[in-house]
């Protein structure tokens, strides 16, 4: 920016009178005047400063928008809200025609006014040349009322002056033109405050230095102002805060401290609203606190639109609303928000049907009932009969899965059941069958117990990174066969060597256990997603204790541990999916007492694939790991190679009966291969190509990943 400048600039006489002399111009002795304006022949007028007088500045234009700021336009939540808009620089040319100018002279706007010099008052050097270099009218040239209007304008639009105005003054050279300047403050400071003149609660003074800093100590300039307004109001949006904006003109005070008024769209109230299918009111059935616990959003704090999609995930997570979103109403308080959580509930009821027929239990007939929103509660209960030729199952449990007293999510879960199943320890190449009936063992388990969970955070919202629970239980364990006679003894695979080579089926020798336990397990999630992650880690660790009453007397302890792995890696680079290198490992005893049906199980499509589940062993104790590289393929398609191995440590002939041995299994083994993930909204599909450390192969199906 150049800094030499001249007060005034003019053109010499010589060159005036060659400019007049050329246009056909000559002075006459004894001036004449039209309206009290001397008027040449040409149209070109010399003594025009009344032509040119009371020109009104266009100023630059601030917020235009401010009723409400905080709303945003539509109803339904979206995240949108325009900022606000300013004057642009094409303004500096608009001319202004107001009917008082139209009045003041019989004149044209457009009539042409010679010009003898242009002057600057108020300004210093450096702001002279930025007025001199915005302007188009020139000393030795003529101008018009129009074109003086938009050098006006241009003027203020540099953004450098508080008020602008133009006096004209006649000479015997032409028209004197002086712009006469107040310059804006040096500016010392910008700082925000809301409409009730509390500093902001979001913008921290840091940014806003960042933002206006490199200006303190200049000259104020109002359109780099609002640029930097523009950046204010661009760093609510990109970090949430959809509803907060700028408002109104910046206060500038005369020592060059500027004060920003900002609507940052606090919320005044939260409150819930129920509606039907076709978006009409009623009267909902789930209690406003179900709806309310689930919301960070609240009262006298800022709204944030990551919070507030957080907010619906949660919402939608609990399972009871086929519909949920975030609406806006006006405060009492202008410049804040109401905040409503509209809701469209679900049925909650849902009643199944179900029969069939297999060669393990004959006809089959199912009927299950689930309620999900037991009385308003978000609390489920839920039941499954199923009757057949011989046996009535059933699974009755009630889950609440936040205790209403709880400050956290402690849940608990009660149940009563009675399911049949045959038993991987038993079933499979080389079956051990029952001594009576000849067939597959079918373990019975009847009983009920409580489960209680509690995450270990301080804040219900923020991500758990510890989950404790534990568990009381009890089960009454029979051995039957199909007929549903008790089976104490497996058959004897040689009965006619003169030896009684049969085993007991349960710990006990009339086939029937009594089970209490005690259990204990934490989990500590550090997974980026819990469906597919991708980087992280997930611990898992648990304990068993039975206590020695009823049946059997037993008592034993379980203990396991889980560990997985994730490693982001880019091998390939097939896409901007991210690939994976995954590790898991799985470990687990089993001390004191040890019915057989309680043995761990290796083997199949989620322990060593390429085998047959249970086919790899059974026992005391295991040991098993995992690695996967996942890649991927498609959008909706991942690849994976992967490698599992899985050993008993030796520990099959520890199990009562040693069933393991009995079946020749071999212990350990491992498998390796690969697969296709296949995303589903539900979860997704999992099919592997596995190969065993025997060279036989096989698909394997599942849902989820392995791990």
């Amino acid at each position: 920016m150049p800094t030499k400048s001249n007060d005034l600039r003019f053109s010499p006489s010589i060159f005036i009178l060659s400019t007049l002399l050329g246009l056909g111009i000559c002075f006459p002795i004894k001036a004449e005047t039209v309206s009290s304006v001397s008027r040449l022949p040409s149209g070109i007028v010399t003594q025009g400063a009344a032509l040119l007088k009371d020109l009104q500045l266009t100023k630059i234009a601030q917020n235009q928008k401010q009723n409400n700021p905080g709303l945003p336009k539509k109803r339904q939540f979206e995240g949108n809200v325009e900022l606000p808009e300013y004057g642009s620089v094409e303004q500096k040319r608009s001319p202004v025609n107001s009917k008082k100018n139209q009045n003041s002279t019989p004149s044209s706007p457009s009539t042409r006014v010679l010009v003898s010099e242009v002057l600057v008052k108020g300004a210093n050097p450096e702001l002279k040349d930025i007025i001199y270099g915005a302007i188009e009218t020139k000393p030795g040239r003529t101008t018009t009322r129009n074109q003086l209007q938009q050098d006006l304008n241009a003027v203020y639009a540099t953004g450098y002056f508080q008020n602008v105005e133009v006096n004209p003054e006649d000479t015997s050279l032409g028209v004197r033109i002086a712009f006469v300047v107040k310059p804006n403050p040096t500016l010392n400071r910008v700082r925000l405050k809301t409409a009730s003149q509390k500093n902001s609660q979001i913008l921290p003074p840091a940014k806003v230095k960042q933002i206006f800093g490199e200006d303190y100590g200049k000259i104020l300039n109002l359109r780099e102002l609002q640029q930097g307004i523009i950046k204010v109001n661009e760093w609510y949006s990109k970090n949430g805060y959809e509803l907060a904006q700028v408002v109104g003109a910046p206060q500038i005070g005369s020592e060059g401290n500027v004060t920003l008024i900002v609507a940052e769209g606090v919320i005044e109230d939260i409150r819930v609203r129920y509606f039907d299918e076709d978006d009409r009111p009623i009267k909902g059935k789930t209690r406003e606190f179900i709806i309310t616990r689930e919301i960070e959003l609240e009262s006298g704090k800022v709204f944030q639109q990551n919070t507030a999609q957080q907010d619906l995930r949660r919402l939608y997570g609990l399972g009871i609303f086929q519909d949920a979103r975030l609406s806006f109403s006006p405060g009492e308080d202008p410049n804040q928000v109401i905040v409503n959580v509209d809701i469209v509930e679900d049925s909650g009821g849902q009643l199944d049907f179900g029969g069939g027929y297999s060669s393990d239990t004959g006809l089959l007939g199912t009927v299950g009932y689930q309620q999900k929103n037991l009385g308003g509660n978000n609390q489920t209960l839920g039941s499954e009969i199923s009757i057949s030729d011989d046996d009535l199952l059933f699974d009755l449990s009630f889950t609440d899965p936040w205790i209403a007293s709880s400050d956290t999510r402690t849940s608990y879960t009660v149940n009563a059941f009675r399911s049949r199943s045959t038993s991987l320890v038993f079933n499979g190449d080389n079956d051990i069958d029952t001594d009576n009936g000849s067939d597959t063992p079918r373990i019975v388990r009847t009983g009920g117990g409580i489960r209680l969970a509690r995450p270990i955070a301080s804040d219900p919202f923020e991500r758990q990174k510890w989950l404790l629970s534990s568990a009381l239980k009890y089960q009454r364990v029979a051995v039957n066969n199909r007929d549903g006679d008790v089976a104490p003894l497996s058959e004897d695979p040689t009965p006619n060597d003169g030896t009684d080579d049969r085993r007991n089926l349960a710990f006990s020798d009339d086939g029937t256990d009594d089970l209490f336990s005690l259990g204990f397990n934490a989990t500590r999630d550090r997974l980026n997603n819990r469906l597919q992650p991708t980087e992280g880690s997930l611990l898992k660790l648990g304990t068993e204790q039975t206590l020695p009453i009823g049946s059997g007397n037993i008592l034993l302890n379980r203990v396991t541990a889980d560990y997985s792995h994730f490693f982001p890696v880019d091998l390939i680079g097939f896409s901007d999916e991210p690939e994976t290198i995954a590790f898991n490992i799985q470990a687990g005893t089993i001390l004191g007492d040890l019915p057989p049906y309680e043995a761990f199980i290796l083997g199949g499509a989620n322990s060593v694939r390429g085998f047959n589940d249970g086919e790899v062993g059974s026992g005391r104790s295991r040991f098993q790991a995992s690695a996967e590289y996942r890649f991927p393929v498609f959008k909706i398609v991942r690849g994976a190679v992967f490698f599992d191995y899985g050993t008993t440590l030796g520990s099959g002939s520890e199990v009562p009966g040693e069933p393991s041995v009995v079946r020749e299994l071999p212990g350990s083994a491992y498998g390796y291969g690969m697969g296709i993930r296949i995303n589903t909204p539900v979860a997704p599909i999992r099919l592997d190509y596995a190969i065993n450390d025997d060279g036989d192969n096989m698909i394997q199906f599942g849902f989820g990943e392995k791990f």
